[in-house]
């Protein structure tokens, strides 16, 4: 197959829909001489800043010499940007000889078709098996018990800020979301949590209690280390990080230790333990590379919020950062996320707002999004909003991260990949 064709086939497999549980994935793994064995993990759920903590440690690992893997999702325009060893996105030849080596295995899972997700996941933990990755970084996709990357023992499991979303999958509560996000936390395994809601954090330490797991919440005073991520969430982000760093290094087995060198020569190093000096750490957060975060293109500023509490956090950063500039918000979302509440949080800031649809079949009409907004115009796409920005303004593209990846495209931050891509998501 080209490289198209093997996009045009994982985009068939999205017919079969989202399904959550791990019997498929379990049956594919043995299947496939269970890839994930060996391999190290650390394994992060959340409903914001979990992608942004993802990339704090793969670039910190990776500023400290270790081979390391990054698995993510959804991408913003190439598949490809979903595994990423050292910094390096999969090649498209990879895919291709991936796919092709996984696709007899599927057919003979016998409990149902397995989903694009699970498919994809399966073809990361091979990747990284293959290319002998030391630790992989491995996002979870929707909450945590029933996701497919729920098939690893990681050295530590991380939950980032917790938030109402998904609510059909993962409950209406917060302390019903965590019970689903706790689902990743493995008896004795440390765990590091972000600052929760009472009734969360609640069920994040019981959980610790009952299987015996080591837990950090992180606190301020926040880590003040050189960041190219913008607002102030990110140093929250940042602690979390550092904390799940420091988690993994309190354990005998191994140990990374974000801000000791190391004592002993390192090719004994490297076998016992993963260090991490103070300065590598240092070089790793100031690497950091996660685009569609308030990422600013000239007068474009890129954010993929897409939930309330994101919103929220965009709005912060927006009057932190641009006071007495007038906004135009070009915003696009997907029909199953909370944009009435969204729309209420983000429309005093603008002084423009502009609702364009997202390229996904799920996307929201944006005639029905324009009506959360006391005005609004209405565009065909992000291109077209884009172009009806004015000198004296600051646009902000927002709602959601594939819309972003489609406005990253257009600026020509991001090589442009086929519109199949772009809706693979």
């Amino acid at each position: 197959m080209t490289y198209r064709e093997t996009i045009d086939y994982l985009f068939g497999i999205r017919l079969f829909g989202q399904k959550l549980g791990l019997e498929v994935m379990q049956e594919l793994l043995r299947r496939m001489g269970e890839p994930q064995r060996g391999l190290k993990f650390i394994h992060i759920a959340g409903t914001n800043g979990k992608g942004s903590v993802a990339a704090m440690c793969h670039s910190v690992l990776t500023a400290a010499g270790y081979r390391t893997g990054l698995y993510t999702s959804p991408h913003l325009v190439s598949f490809c940007e979903r595994f990423q060893i050292n910094g390096q996105p999969i090649a498209p030849a990879d895919v291709v000889r991936l796919v092709e080596k996984i696709r007899p295995v599927l057919e003979q899972v016998e409990f149902r078709e397995p989903t694009f997700f699970e498919v994809v996941t399966a073809m990361a933990l091979e990747y990284f098996r293959e290319q002998g990755v030391e630790i992989a970084v491995w996002e979870t996709g929707l909450g945590g018990r029933l996701d497919a990357t729920n098939v690893v023992i990681p050295l530590v499991s991380v939950i980032t800020s917790l938030g109402i979303e998904h609510t059909q999958h993962l409950g209406n509560t917060l302390a019903d979301i965590a019970r689903e996000k706790c689902g990743i936390i493995k008896p004795a395994v440390p765990v590091v949590t972000a600052p929760q809601d009472a009734d969360a954090l609640a069920v994040i330490r019981q959980t610790c209690a009952e299987r015996a797991c080591p837990l950090t919440v992180v606190q301020p005073p926040w880590p003040d280390y050189d960041l190219p991520l913008i607002g102030a969430h990110q140093k929250i982000n940042c602690a979390i990080a550092i904390a799940a760093l420091r988690a993994v290094g309190s354990e005998s087995r191994t140990g990374i230790l974000p801000v000791f060198p190391a004592k002993t020569d390192g090719r004994q190093a490297r076998r016992l333990s993963y260090f991490i000096s103070d300065e590598q750490l240092r070089e790793g957060l100031r690497r950091t590379h996660w685009p569609g975060r308030f990422h600013v293109v000239g007068n474009v500023a890129l954010d993929g919020a897409h939930n309330p509490p994101a919103a929220r956090l965009l709005a912060t950063t927006l009057r932190e950062r641009y006071p007495g500039v007038p906004l135009l918000l070009i915003i696009g979302v997907l029909n199953d996320k909370d944009y009435r509440q969204m729309s209420e949080i983000l429309a005093p800031l603008a002084a423009r707002v502009i609702c364009v649809p997202v390229k996904s079949e799920r996307t929201c009409d944006p005639r029905e999004l324009a009506q959360q907004f006391p005005e609004a115009t209405i565009c065909a796409d992000v291109a077209e909003a884009l172009a009806l920005r004015r000198a004296d303004e600051m646009a902000v593209v927002t709602g959601s991260l594939f819309l972003v990846g489609e406005a990253l495209r257009e600026l020509g931050v991001l090589p442009a990949e086929t519109e199949r891509e772009l809706v693979l998501q």
